[in-house]
């Protein structure tokens, strides 16, 4: 049983640490500037039913959801949920906040390539999370390293290939958010470098979870690898 306790587990660790560093640094940043407030005064609610107007989105309803940066944007149902701390608020963080959701409901308006993309591998990803890690372990304990060992691994892999297609569409929606801002002018030239400091915060969380899933991944393949050896 000592592939439970070997050198790998480094691995996890720094995947682990990476991903509470950005956990903590976008929720530090977003109440750094939740308490500074746009001149125009627009709440996150109005700054988001302006976006989706102006990009002729008409079919997608905006909720409030209970909670601390729950945000998103469920293409499913067509809702928009923004959180307790952004809907009504007229910070900078919250408009930052608001109008990437709406980025998000943009893509999917426009049919964006890789949100298409992640919206298949979801069904694939959550079969792959309750069977990969039992198949893989069984695997290991019964010594079937051509068969279950790769089947686990195969079917974790679909995790870390979607938290890296991810990564497009938050860039994207982040993008989408800072330039409609800019032109639109509901925010001063002086608080977008703000948004897009809170935007970047929540960049980094992606770019975590992608490493941290990736390193799992490696490690998976190590145990294979000394378990054969």
């Amino acid at each position: 049983m000592y592939w439970y306790y070997d050198w790998t587990y480094i691995l996890v660790i720094i995947g682990a640490v990476l991903s509470l560093w950005a956990s903590a640094g976008v929720r530090s940043t977003f109440s750094k500037y939740e308490k500074v407030s746009t001149v125009g005064g627009m709440t996150a609610v109005e700054a988001a039913e302006r976006i989706l107007k102006g990009a002729g989105i008409y079919d997608v309803k905006i909720e409030q959801v209970h909670g601390n940066l729950t945000d998103h944007y469920d293409s499913s149902t067509k809702i928009l949920r923004l959180s307790d701390s952004v809907y009504h608020s007229s910070s900078v963080a919250a408009i930052g906040v608001a109008a990437h959701e709406c980025g998000h409901a943009i893509q999917d308006n426009e049919s964006y390539g890789p949100l298409r993309l992640r919206h298949v591998l979801v069904p694939i990803v959550n079969f792959g999370n309750r069977l990969s890690m039992p198949l893989f372990l069984i695997g290991l304990l019964l010594g079937m390293y051509d068969t279950l060992v790769p089947i686990g691994i195969f079917l974790f892999s679909f995790a870390v290939l979607f938290q890296f297609v991810t990564l497009p569409v938050e860039f994207n929606a982040s993008s989408r958010a800072v330039a409609i801002l800019g032109e639109s002018n509901m925010v001063s030239e002086e608080e977008l470098p703000k948004v897009k400091k809170v935007l970047r915060a929540a960049a980094y969380t992606y770019l975590a979870a992608a490493a941290a899933s990736a390193l799992q991944l490696l490690r998976l393949l190590l145990l294979t690898r000394r378990r054969r050896d």
